[in-house]
């Protein structure tokens, strides 16, 4: 099958207006390869200072031998159920390193915070930004040189995107993400939001909330609903960073262990002194890019994607935007339901033929690139390929079946819909992203009056209020990166749930983010301009009519044009000290827009890195 002339004609403009940066990029990486820091030109005090604590087989190795060594990037600590099982992958990975005559180290590690456990609280304002923290920590690890290829242990919302920003400025270097895998399925989601609908209606304690919730996460693994953890593992496959079908493996199964190990062995394979190196930043190209955006649309995956697959593919030079995804989204049917879409997790989207049947439905239909360098040895076709566990413990890959649930997931020629799960909404309020793949037909379109809020407690309040109890477009403000720092608003989806299901017509527009569980209320978010920097959801009043529609692409507010000018801008209440997130307040000074991917650390580097471009590309050393 020919590549769909959308995706072609995408990739193309990204490829034209990411010239310059790409070039510049790749030219640094070579720069990195032939003049950065390495081991083999480390001084004997430097390299004794790297080996002191290491085996003398080991040391032999690292010294005198200069075999491969890979750098461990760890983001455990055992709150966070994720990535609580990655506390022994490190010994395990050195043993699997040795079997093939390498070492490994653990480089260093980053931090990991929950946003489950941060929902609805101050903390929550640091969330985003750590991304930039994971990043430069990841930076930190690699600065050493010791190392020659990099597996990145991490898995949850801000991580992944921040392991992959940092590792691609180590780009010269190859990568892979190695996860741990979902835990076992607990109470059914649909039971879950029932519950917590009952209790923000008051019909039931927080006794009987908190067994509902500890039922719903209650193990060690990832949790199950397809958010932004999940759609990361998502991501990083299109991309060809992981191993195939390695996403959805359930956690501390035999399965499970020998695809790490089947990975710690190829790594060894395409390291800078492995028998086919292939550097990060080959396989990170725009083709990759692009589908990886492919892969959200059709899996309907989290909005949170549309500020980190920017960020990401800025980290390797590429330039991408919203148009971009809207484009993809229009030519890109959506494949899946999976919960907050549908009813299932992805344990059960993974049985009935997981990532494998959709990345083989969009290579058979044209609508991803097949010819990527991936971490794999034959490219995207591997990833178009089920993992088994053969009868000597390694893993064998068979070819993707077709789904055995429609329900759950299809094929190309019978989709749930036509176009993407997410799509872009643009009027005089700005420009939005919409997470249409977990919308009720009926809701696609709401025209309703506003009713604008400084806080999602703000919110909360006035729907415990009964304030709400109408139709109602809920404006919440100053929640952008510049305002607090972006924290996720997923607190609003019970409250404005229960209006919706009284039968009234609800939406949520922002210039705030939601959780990848973000669910079934019409939401526009990280809308742009934000509000903190004059953006024209701060000319929003109570009482305006607001338009939101998925079918038109409609962002508007019904305002006769000429008092629409005449508006000033609202400046919103910024409260922005506590629990640490005055510490991040150069960080909220500086942060660019989320469409560009509300990095403050790439805003930073990539006006460095012009200032230098023409060095850069000189050869001259900078």
């Amino acid at each position: 099958m020919s590549l769909n002339s959308v995706v072609e004609s995408v990739t193309s403009r990204i490829i034209e207006r990411s010239k310059t940066s790409r070039r510049r990029y790749l030219t640094l990486m070579e720069r990195n390869r032939e003049k950065g820091v390495d081991r083999s030109r480390l001084t004997c005090g430097n390299l004794a200072h790297a080996v002191a604590a290491s085996s003398a087989a080991d040391k032999q190795e690292l010294v005198f031998e200069q075999r491969a060594n890979l750098g461990i990037i760890t983001t455990y600590n055992d709150m966070l159920s994720a990535h609580e099982p990655y506390a022994h992958y490190p010994e395990q990975m050195k043993l699997f390193a040795r079997e093939v005559g390498a070492t490994a180290q653990v480089a260093g590690g980053a931090p990991a915070m929950c946003d489950g456990v941060t929902q609805g609280q101050e903390g929550m304002d640091l969330s985003l930004f750590s991304r930039d923290v994971i990043a430069q920590s990841t930076a930190v690890g690699l600065s050493h040189g010791m190392y020659d290829a990099v597996a990145l242990l991490g898995i949850c919302d801000k991580i992944v995107p921040g392991l992959l920003m940092g590792a691609l400025r180590f780009g010269h270097l190859p990568g892979m993400l190695i996860p741990s895998g979902p835990m076992i399925s607990g109470l059914p989601n649909k039971e879950k939001v029932r519950v917590r609908q009952l209790y923000v209606q008051g019909k039931i304690g927080k006794d009987e909330l908190m067994k509902a919730e500890m039922a719903s996460y209650h193990a060690e693994g990832t949790c199950t609903f397809y958010g932004t953890a999940n759609t990361n593992q998502m991501m990083a496959e299109f991309l060809g960073l992981m191993m195939p079908d390695s996403s959805f493996i359930p956690v501390d199964t035999p399965l499970r262990q020998a695809v790490t190990r089947a990975g710690v062995h190829r790594l060894v394979e395409i390291s800078t002194k492995g028998k086919t190196p292939r550097p990060m930043a080959e396989v990170v190209n725009e083709k990759a890019i692009v589908n990886a955006i492919v892969g959200l649309m059709a899996t309907g995956g989290s909005t949170n994607h549309t500020i980190h697959i920017p960020a990401v593919a800025r980290a390797a030079g590429i330039i991408v935007n919203w148009e971009d995804f809207s484009d993809l989204s229009a030519a890109v049917p959506t494949l899946c339901k999976v919960y907050p879409s549908g009813p299932s997790d992805v344990n059960k989207f993974n049985e009935v033929g997981g990532l494998p049947t959709v990345i083989a439905e969009l290579a058979d239909a044209g609508l991803i690139h097949r010819d990527i360098p991936t971490v794999s040895e034959n490219g995207l076709e591997d990833y178009a390929k089920r993992a088994l566990l053969g009868n000597d413990k390694n893993v064998v890959y068979t070819p993707a079946k077709p789904s055995s649930d429609v329900e759950i997931l299809r094929g190309v020629k019978d989709p749930f819909h036509p176009v993407g799960g997410i799509q872009l909404l643009q009027g005089n309020l700005g420009r939005g992203v919409y997470k249409s793949s977990a919308v009720a037909d009926n809701l696609l379109t709401i025209e309703a009056p506003a009713r604008v809020f400084n806080s999602q407690t703000a919110v909360k309040e006035a729907q415990k209020a009964g304030e709400l109890h109408r139709d109602v477009v809920v404006v919440v403000i100053g929640q952008g990166p510049r305002g607090n720092g972006m924290p996720e608003l997923h607190n609003l989806i019970p409250s404005l749930g229960v209006e919706l299901d009284q039968g009234f017509k609800v939406a949520l527009v922002t210039d705030g983010r939601l959780s990848g569980a973000s669910g079934k209320v019409p939401a526009v978010v990280h809308v742009g301009p934000e509000a903190q920097v004059g953006g024209p959801l701060a000319k929003v009043r109570d009482g305006d009519m607001i338009r939101v529609c998925a079918r038109t692409g409609q962002l508007e507010a019904l305002v006769d044009e000429k008092e629409w000018n005449a508006r000033t801008p609202t400046k919103p209440h910024r409260a922005t000290a506590g629990t640490g997130r005055e510490l991040f307040a150069l960080m909220r000074e500086v942060a660019p827009s989320a469409e560009q991917g509300a990095s403050p650390m790439q805003f930073m580097m990539d006006r460095e890195l012009d200032e230098i471009g023409d060095d850069v590309e000189k050869g001259t050393e900078v």
